[in-house]
């Protein structure tokens, strides 16, 4: 890996950051933090400021704010979904309870702060803090859009851009920042986060249908539960019958589930082709991503993150 040392520094840092005299906040997040998650977001800053061409130090601390906003983000968004597993164990809210898990996740929000203050750059500040924002936006409009059949595809892809996308955006375009790269570098580093970040929450939401739940990492079919209207629900729904869609008001609006529905879910999305088509969605926005990387000239750094889009969506196989 061409950023391994990057990697380590930034993972040393995280451990060092989420320390505290209060023992349950090092022993709530490390559960989480050291669960073999894949690092991707820090990923993307380190290798995007090395693409850039920075040889300082300033990007292991920024990729470390960005893992700690995803991680809260994580312990909040299990707490409102009530979920049971996270990377394929046990979820913090599970083991710890829900107020342990919104308050840590409060916690890592604060510390990320602090590593932003530090670095002592106003616009990177504003790209990071602009992020967090967002995500919550997105985690609200979802919580809207929720249950709801009538959701279009515009607000699905609104949903998607906040709560996923916008942190990606912000790791790869911070990483541009420090490297003092102009504006229109800064453009296409934020582009390529974002559509990379659409690709993957795609490419999750195909997976809570069709993946074993080993692979998964939490309960397959937590979505269908829960009612979110996600894009492979939006197509099977748009192609169906009436009889077809009385089901998905059923289910996902009326939250009225028997044992054999989700199954039943399934054998619809691919009846009509919904899970790859989602697939395919997936793929363009990764071509549009590798296409964002064009005016950086070929490097092994370029060569990463191009892997980097094909990791995300191979996923799906």
């Amino acid at each position: 890996m061409l950023v391994r040392d990057d990697l380590e520094a930034c993972n040393r840092l995280i451990v060092d950051r989420m320390q505290s005299e209060v023992s349950l906040i090092p022993q709530l997040a490390a559960h989480l933090i050291a669960a073999g998650g894949k690092r991707l977001r820090p990923l993307l800053t380190l290798s995007a400021a090395r693409l850039c061409g920075y040889r300082g130090a300033r990007h292991v601390k920024l990729a470390a704010c960005v893992e700690f906003i995803h991680t809260a983000t994580l312990l909040h968004d299990d707490v409102v979904d009530e979920s049971a597993l996270r990377r394929g164990q046990a979820s913090a809210n599970a083991l710890f309870g829900n107020k342990a898990s919104v308050l840590v996740g409060d916690f890592l929000f604060s510390r990320a702060f602090e590593l932003m203050v530090e670095d002592g750059n106003l616009e990177v500040l504003r790209i990071l803090s602009a992020a967090s924002a967002t995500i919550a936006e997105g985690e609200v409009l979802q919580l809207i859009t929720q249950n709801d059949t009538t959701t279009t595809e515009a607000q699905y892809l609104k949903v998607i851009e906040g709560k996923t996308a916008a942190l990606f955006a912000a790791a790869t375009e911070v990483g541009a920042v420090v490297a003092d790269q102009p504006s229109a570098r800064q453009a296409a580093m934020r582009d390529f986060g974002m559509t990379l970040g659409i690709a993957f929450q795609l490419v999750d939401d195909a997976l809570d249908y069709s993946a074993d739940q080993a692979a998964l990492g939490k309960t397959v079919g937590d979505d269908f539960r829960e009612g979110k209207i996600t894009l492979p629900v939006l197509l099977a729904f748009q192609r169906g019958d009436d009889a077809e869609r009385d089901f998905w008001r059923r289910t996902q609006e009326e939250r009225d589930q028997g044992e054999e529905d989700l199954a039943h879910a399934l054998t619809l999305m691919r009846r009509h082709g919904a899970l790859d088509d989602t697939i395919e969605r997936a793929r363009l926005y990764g071509e549009q991503a590798i296409a964002a990387l064009a005016s950086f000239p070929d490097s092994a750094e370029k060569t990463a993150l191009a892997d980097v889009v094909t990791f995300v969506i191979e996923r799906a196989r």
